[in-house]
């Protein structure tokens, strides 16, 4: 038998709000900030007030639990679209402040004319003019006396119809007499179903991943102080990005404010390193995956509705008990010791600018195993190599790049059956052999995109050895990185231009080097038989062209730092392709030594 995957009713608009005051249909009050504008807000009262459609509502029913005594309850209804054009409701009828995307509480005020019968954000004008009725929740109010209304508002506006007054304020009263439509899926679809119907059915066709259900779940749940971990959450991640929201933040949510989950992030308010900054989707995936041992998200919406896999039903034992795992990993994630420990490893290993790392997920996943190995009391020294081979290993590899919950759930679970250190040691068995370093990376280096993992974690190498600029005497390229240098041609961007050599030849990861402005402006459109020439000329007669080198075997060493071939003073564009496989090479096999030092 199929199951009936979805129901479609129509309500009236104030059984929607009297089921959303009660608590029937739960939308949190930070499940997601309110984004929309006043002129929005406006323009929705407009269609409801000229008997236009506004969309379907999607709901998911939570399922029913069964309760220590036995019996079993009825999951309410988390809505998981429809959230914008609900709050704007609540605003505008009954005058309901909402939290803007700024974090603020705020009041979105519809005004109406009678007369025109058209609304308008209200501004101070309107509220002076007699014309306008300056905030409809008040005619909305089930204690307004209509009689009394309308001729108050005929006695302020002379020569107005009092009948056409009254039809006119009548029609807006009415709109919460008006249907929306109540899509309601049912609570035993899994996710991917659930986001497909979605999908199906959302005309924007916007994608909710599985952190937006999870979200949605915690914050549904006030019960198990699912409401204030979804907060915690989101000011985290806020104040990780801006951690002058701090204060403002401490205003405006006084009753949070008192909790330990802000105590516990109250570090950032003076922290303002941005290699990890995370999204709320990356919180969730680490503090889920490292406390419980799984790494999709599918799995956390439903232990935290209380499924218990091995029977299919669900308990509310199951849901207790998940929330409080959740909330150790989330406290685990924003302890300060943890969180800045862990970026410091990242910095040790040459990743000394967010920009160097491309991907949230392999960042994610490091500070996973770092957690895991804490808990596990590992010792300091080991936590740091093992993170950092962990990382740069995932970044060469593209481990997380193709379906990350599929990996993150494989890894997790191999890791707690065999140990992080054996695992890792398979897994360059596997993916890191000798032929990876002498033919398969070389090969992938053959790009022109200079955000290339290869070519980041080649400069994280270069950082990590503390290696000079090209050319430069004092300047390392730790700094360049860190103070926005430039990435230069070893053979010039215009030389090779000037041969009809195309962007994606002349723009090759193997012609690039950290190179100070100046000296690239020294070197300009010259071909390297020219300027490496006069680079062995500068050692010889001390007189410095190009950067301040001019001693011949800090020339070579700095050559070496970069993986020049030799004979550059020989080369010009006929050598062009064979220079770039040289320096392929090369690079790979820095990278290579680079990795066993970590």
């Amino acid at each position: 038998m199929t199951i009936q995957r979805y129901s479609v009713n129509q309500h009236p608009i104030q059984t929607l709000l009297t089921w959303i005051n009660s608590g029937e249909i739960a939308i949190p009050e930070i499940q997601r900030p309110f984004v929309w504008n006043a002129a929005k807000v406006r323009d929705l009262i407009d269609s409801l007030y000229s008997g236009y459609p506004i969309g379907y509502l999607i709901a998911w029913r939570n399922p029913s639990v069964k309760l220590k005594d036995g019996s079993s309850s009825d999951g309410k209804r988390v809505l998981i679209d429809g959230q914008q054009r609900v709050t704007a409701l609540m605003a505008a009828l009954l005058g309901q402040r909402v939290i803007d995307k700024n974090y603020k509480r705020v009041t979105v005020t519809i005004a109406f004319h009678p007369q025109d019968r058209r609304f308008e954000v209200a501004n101070p004008a309107i509220r002076k003019d007699k014309a306008w009725i300056s905030n409809i929740a008040d005619v909305l109010s089930p204690d307004v006396k209509m009689i009394g209304l309308v001729g108050e508002y005929c006695a302020k506006n002379e020569g107005t119809d009092q009948d056409d007054i009254y039809n006119s304020i009548e029609l807006l009263r009415g709109i919460v007499n008006n249907h929306i439509g109540l899509i309601e899926l049912n609570s035993e679809l899994d996710i991917q179903t659930v986001t497909e119907i979605f999908i199906r059915i959302n005309s924007q066709g916007a994608v909710l991943n599985q952190a937006d259900f999870a979200m949605s779940k915690i914050a549904a749940n006030e019960l198990y102080n699912g409401n204030k971990l979804r907060k915690c959450i989101d000011y985290f991640c806020h104040l990780a990005v801006a951690p002058e929201f701090y204060q403002q933040l401490a205003d405006l949510d006084q009753d949070f404010a008192k909790t330990p989950y802000f105590q516990k992030m109250s570090w950032l308010k003076n922290e303002n390193d941005d290699l990890y900054d995370p999204s709320y989707t990356d919180m969730l995936r680490v503090a889920f995956t490292s406390e419980f041992k799984r790494g999709r998200l599918e799995d956390l919406v439903a232990l935290l509705s209380g499924r218990n896999f091995k029977t299919r039903e669900y308990e509310e034992s199951i849901a207790e008990d998940s929330f409080k795992t959740l909330d150790k990993g989330i406290f685990n994630f924003m302890n300060e010791t943890n969180f800045k420990r862990f970026v410091m490893i990242l910095r040790s290993a040459g990743f000394v600018e967010a920009s160097m790392i491309r991907s949230q997920n392999v960042i994610n996943f490091a500070y996973i195993v770092y957690l895991v190995l804490r808990k596990n009391n590992v010792e300091q020294d080991k936590i740091e190599s093992l993170v950092r081979r962990w990382f740069v290993m995932s970044m060469l590899t593209g481990r997380y790049s193709a379906s990350p919950e599929s990996a993150f759930d494989f890894d997790i679970r191999r890791i707690h059956e065999n140990g992080i250190e054996p695992y890792l040691m398979d897994v360059e068995k596997a993916e890191l052999s000798d032929s990876f370093w002498e033919a398969g990376l070389p090969q992938q280096m053959h790009t022109s995109v200079a955000s290339s993992p290869f070519f980041k974690v080649f400069l994280a190498s270069q950082a990590y050895c503390n290696n000079k600029g090209f050319l430069s005497k004092d300047i390392t390229v730790r700094d360049l990185i860190t103070h926005r240098g430039d990435v230069h041609h070893l053979f010039p961007r215009n030389y090779l231009k000037g041969f009809g050599l195309t962007r994606g030849k002349y723009n090759q990861i193997a012609n690039y080097v950290m190179m100070q402005s100046e000296i690239n402006i020294a070197i300009k459109d010259r071909a390297p038989n020219v300027y490496f020439s006069e680079l062995a000329e500068q050692c010889q007669d001390g007189n410095s062209v190009y950067g301040g080198i001019v001693d011949t075997q800090d020339l070579q060493d700095n050559f070496t730092m970069h993986c020049i071939p030799a004979g550059m003073e020989d080369k010009d564009i006929d050598d062009y392709e064979d220079f770039l496989k040289q320096r392929r090479k090369l690079m790979a096999l820095k990278i290579r030594d680079y990795y066993k030092m970590l």
